[in-house]
């Protein structure tokens, strides 16, 4: 889903006599790891995603999130020279906190190389300047963030086993089968560290959702952009659901995967899953107005999410070209308290540009 946030990179490089051969995304590829866990630089674009929610000594609830993007060029990938711009590496960061009042966020991007930005292909490791996220090799994660208005220094540890999304982690994303990503998560990471803010450094801990998915597909021309949401549920399950909405406003396509406490996985169909808007918010920078209370019903079953707090707006025209909102975000089931995640919503600002 999140490739889309990418694509305005595409109209910055040169114009080529015929378009670049990236990879494909199948049906039917078996996701193997550790390799998986590592970039894919023949695909077109790529992500790792962090998003948790964090609490400091004092009972305090924090949000963060923590993005690196590749993105493969249009320039010749035989290209000897090492200052070809092959691979671009783009990084979000963001920290929700109340008492801020609004989301705390920086980016930043450069081309692959010279150590100083990388993704590298035989396990996570990723680089750019001094923000970094890699994989141990016992499997925990760390996650080192210097942004201008806070730092990030938190491990993350598995706890669950990976959650594949789609079939056997082939994730469609539209009626065509080339519309798709190879899509797995990283529920319920034990997460622990330190939080820097204004010159203050606290103790944290919480959980951690990581997303990790690839692609060289679009998504259908109709479409203006998706609402998602990952949740670590208190009973130790997950919730992954996820619509891609048309220019017109209706459900182009949609999915959904739970996983409950005992371990079963459902995956729920387009025409089980529903995204009904219960509370908007108006951002006063943009105008864009987002739902930023939702309910969503896979199956039977209806879920609640409503945000730690309503501005969590990102503002990323200076890397990918994109504003959204990305946030902090609390969880019922049936109406009764069931966990904490993210939700995000693209597309509220202008359509995404295809």
């Amino acid at each position: 889903m999140r490739a889309l946030l990418l694509l305005v990179l595409v109209l910055c490089q040169p114009l080529l006599a015929a378009p670049p051969a990236y990879a494909p995304v199948r049906p039917g590829a078996t996701l193997a790891f550790p390799r998986d866990f590592g970039a894919h630089p023949e695909f077109r674009t790529e992500w790792w995603y962090a998003t948790g929610w964090l609490t400091t000594a004092e009972g305090k609830s924090i949000g963060y999130q923590v993005t690196f993007f590749r993105s493969a060029t249009a320039h010749d990938a035989d290209n000897p020279s090492r200052f070809a711009p092959k691979q671009l590496i783009i990084g979000h960061a963001a920290v929700s906190d109340p008492a801020i009042g609004k989301l705390l966020h920086d980016q930043r991007s450069a081309r692959e190389g010279f150590g100083l930005a990388y993704a590298a292909t035989a396990d996570t490791d990723v680089k750019l300047d001094d923000w970094r996220m890699w994989r141990n090799p016992e499997g925990s994660y760390a996650v080192d963030i210097r942004a201008a208005e806070f730092t990030l220094q938190l491990t993350l540890t598995p706890t669950q086993p990976i959650l594949l999304h789609g079939v056997n982690g082939y994730s469609q994303k539209g009626p065509r089968p080339g519309q798709a990503s190879y899509y797995y998560s990283k529920p319920q990471l034990a997460t622990r560290g330190t939080v820097t803010m204004k010159g203050r450094s606290v103790a944290v801990s919480g959980k951690t959702w990581l997303d990790h998915e690839w692609s060289s597909q679009v998504l259908d021309e109709q479409a203006a952009g998706w609402d998602w949401l990952g949740a670590n549920l208190d009973d130790g399950g997950a919730l992954m659901a996820f619509q891609i909405r048309s220019r017109q406003g209706g459900k182009l396509w949609a999915h959904a995967t739970w996983r409950d406490a005992s371990g079963k996985i459902t995956h729920y169909a387009p025409d089980q899953v529903s995204f009904t808007p219960q509370a908007r918010w108006r951002s006063p920078r943009t105008n864009a107005e987002y739902p930023v209370a939702t309910r969503i019903v896979t199956g039977a079953t209806v879920w609640d999410a409503a945000p730690l707090q309503q501005d969590q707006e990102l503002d990323s025209r200076r890397s990918t070209g994109a504003v959204y909102w990305e946030g902090a975000t609390t969880v019922q089931r049936g109406g009764q308290p069931a966990g904490h995640g993210y939700l995000e919503l693209t597309g509220y600002v202008r359509p995404m540009k295809l």
